[in-house]
C-alpha cells in the first residue's frame, strides 16, 4: 500500500487534534509548563526550540544554552542576549525578506492546509480508515506523476525541482519515506509509522524554505544523491542496513535549521551558536543537535535499547560534521592515503563509516556534477544566498565575506573556482574509489559545466563591469546609488 504518495484530504467532520493545535512553529506549548522556565517534573519531556530533553538528560545544559532562532525571532519574545555585540540579534528568519519574492499570507495558509491534509490522510490510511472524501483529480494527477518519478529515483538525472512541485513542496518527506521503505528499513528496525511520519514532517518544517539554497529541496537533492552512491557496487555489497539507515537520515538532516549565512558570519557577529561551539563547525554541530532533538521529541528510536539509540545519535553527528567544508582537506587527505595504500577494508565498521562520510560529502556538493539544466539552477541559488549575506553585511556595515559581494563576483567565476579547488579533487578521488559509470558521468558533467560557465564569463563580466561603472557614475554626481531614473 503506497500511502505516502497520495494527497490526503482534511476531514470536515473531525476536530483538529490538540497536539497539532498546541504546536506553534517549532515549539510545543503546554498550559502546565512555562516556555522559558524550568521543566515540569510531572512531564517526561519538554521541547525547547529544536531540542527535546527531560530532567535527567545529560544534554539539558546544552539545551538551556542553545535556545532557538525560531522562537527568539517571533513577535512577543525578547531576544536573549548572549553578548553585547550590536548584531547579535539579527533575525535570521527574515534575512532574505528584502531581496527575494515572498509568498502572500493566503498562499502560506493554503500550503500549510495542504500539508496538514496530507498528514491527516496518511495517518488515517495507516490506521486502516478508508478515505471518505474523494481527492481532486488534479491532485491525483500530480501524485501519479510523482510516483512515476520515484520509479527512477536512482537516476542521476532525477529532477528534484520538478519532484518538489509534484509533491506540493513535500519532496523531502516523500523521497525519504520512499527510500526507507524501498530498503525495508521501516520493518527491519520496527519503526512506528506515525512517529516516522511526524519526524519527517518536523525535519522538513525545520528547514528555512526562504533560503535560496539551504532549504528542504537541497536536503531532498542530497538524499537522492546519497541513494545513488549507496547503490554503487563498492557500497551496496558491503554496507549493512544500519549503515544505510544512518546514511539516509544524515543526508535528510545534514543542514537542518540552516540560517542562510555561513560560519564566518556567525563568528564575526558573536552569535550565541558560535560561542557555544567555540567557533568550530558551528553550523554542522547545530544541524546535528537539531536532528537529535527531533529524534528524541518524536521518540523514533525510543523502542531501541538506550545504548543503541545513543550510538546512533553519535554516529549521525559524525556523518553530519563531516560536511564541514573547512575540514575538506583533512578528509580528502585521509581518503587519498587509504586509496594509495589500498588499505580500505569495508568489512571493518570504522572504514565503512568513513566511506559513508565521504559519500555524504560528495552528495552535499554534487551540484556541479549534475546535468547542466539542474546544475545551473543550483549554482544560481547558492550564489544568490551568498549575495544576500553580502547585502546583509553591507547593510550592517560589516566587512563583506569572500564571494558574497554581488558587485565584484559572478555566478560563473564562483562556480569555476569551486569546481577547480573543491569539487574536482573530491570527485576525482571518489572515481578512484568507485570507478563506475556514475562516477565517470559525474566527472563528465562537471567538465562540461565548467566549460559552459567559462563560455558565459565574458558576458557576465561585461554586465558586472557595466553595473559597477554605472554605480560609480551615480556616486560621482552625488546621486544615491539606485536612485537614478532611466
Amino acid at each position: 500500500m503506497e500511502v505516502c504518495y497520495q494527497l490526503p484530504v482534511l476531514p470536515l467532520d473531525r476536530p483538529v487534534p490538540k497536539h497539532v493545535l498546541s504546536r506553534r512553529g517549532a515549539i510545543s506549548f503546554s498550559s502546565s509548563s512555562s516556555l522559558f522556565g524550568a521543566p515540569d517534573p510531572r512531564q517526561l519531556s519538554q521541547r525547547r526550540g529544536a531540542i527535546s530533553y527531560d530532567s535527567s538528560d545529560q544534554t539539558a545544559l546544552y539545551i538551556r544554552m542553545l535556545g532557538d532562532v525560531r522562537v527568539r525571532s517571533q513577535v512577543g519574545f525578547e531576544p536573549e542576549r548572549r553578548s553585547s555585540h550590536p548584531y547579535l540579534c539579527i533575525d535570521f528568519r527574515t534575512l532574505h525578506s528584502e531581496y527575494g519574492p515572498q509568498s502572500s499570507v493566503s498562499e502560506k495558509r493554503v500550503h500549510r492546509l495542504l500539508s496538514f491534509q496530507r498528514y491527516l490522510h496518511s495517518s488515517r490510511l495507516l490506521r486502516g480508515i478508508p478515505q471518505q472524501i474523494p481527492l481532486h483529480i488534479l491532485d491525483e494527477d500530480y501524485s501519479g506523476q510523482a510516483r512515476c518519478m520515484l520509479e527512477k529515483v536512482g537516476s542521476w538525472n532525477f529532477d528534484i525541482f520538478l519532484f518538489d512541485k509534484l509533491t506540493n513542496g513535500n519532496s523531502l518527506i516523500t523521497l525519504t519515506l520512499h527510500l526507507l521503505n524501498q530498503y525495508g528499513l521501516v520493518d527491519l528496525f520496527q519503526l512506528d509509522m506515525v512517529k516516522l511520519w511526524r519526524f519527517l514532517v518536523l525535519v522538513q518544517e525545520d528547514y528555512h524554505n526562504d533560503n535560496p539554497y539551504h532549504n528542504s529541496v537541497h536536503a531532498a537533492d542530497v538524499t537522492q544523491a546519497m541513494y545513488c552512491y549507496l547503490q554503487e557496487p563498492m557500497l551496496s555489497k558491503s554496507l549493512t542496513s544500519y549503515d544505510i539507515l544512518l546514511g539516509l537520515l544524515a543526508a535528510a538532516t545534514h543542514d537542518l535549521d540552516h540560517p542562510g549565512v555561513n560560519q564566518p558570519f556567525l563568528i564575526k557577529t558573536d552569535h550565541y551558536l558560535a560561542t557555544l561551539y567555540r567557533n568550530t563547525s558551528v553550523l554542522e554541530n547545530h544541524h546535528w543537535k537539531s536532528a537529535v532533538g527531533l529524534l528524541r521529541e518524536t521518540g523514533l528510536f525510543s523502542h531501541l535499547p538506550p545504548e543503541d539509540s545513543m550510538n546512533m545519535e553519535r554516529e549521525l553527528g559524525s556523518l553530519i560534521l563531516a560536511t564541514d567544508i573547512s575540514r575538506q582537506n583533512d578528509y580528502l587527505s585521509r581518503f587519498r592515503t587509504h586509496l594509495d595504500q589500498e588499505s580500505l577494508c569495508l568489512s571493518n565498521a570504522s572504514h565503512r563509516h568513513f566511506v559513508l562520510q565521504m559519500a555524504l560529502k560528495c552528495a552535499d556538493i554534487c551540484n556541479p556534477c549534475r546535468p547542466w539544466e539542474l546544475s545551473k539552477q543550483w549554482s544560481e541559488k547558492v550564489t544568490e544566498e551568498f549575495f544576500e549575506q553580502g547585502d546583509i553585511e553591507k547593510k550592517h556595515k560589516l566587512q563583506v565575506s569572500p564571494l558574497c559581494d554581488r558587485e565584484t563576483n559572478t555566478v560563473g567565476n564562483i562556480q569555476i573556482g569551486f569546481m577547480t579547488y573543491v569539487a574536482e579533487p573530491l570527485f576525482g578521488e571518489w572515481a578512484r574509489f568507485s570507478d563506475t559509470r556514475l562516477s565517470q558521468t559525474m566527472l563528465g558533467h562537471m567538465g562540461l559545466n565548467k566549460a559552459s560557465w567559462g563560455g558565459l564569463q565574458p558576458e557576465q563580466t561585461a554586465i558586472s563591469e557595466e553595473t559597477e561603472t554605472s554605480a560609480r557614475g551615480s556616486r560621482s554626481k552625488g546621486i544615491p546609488q539606485g536612485s537614478r531614473k532611466s
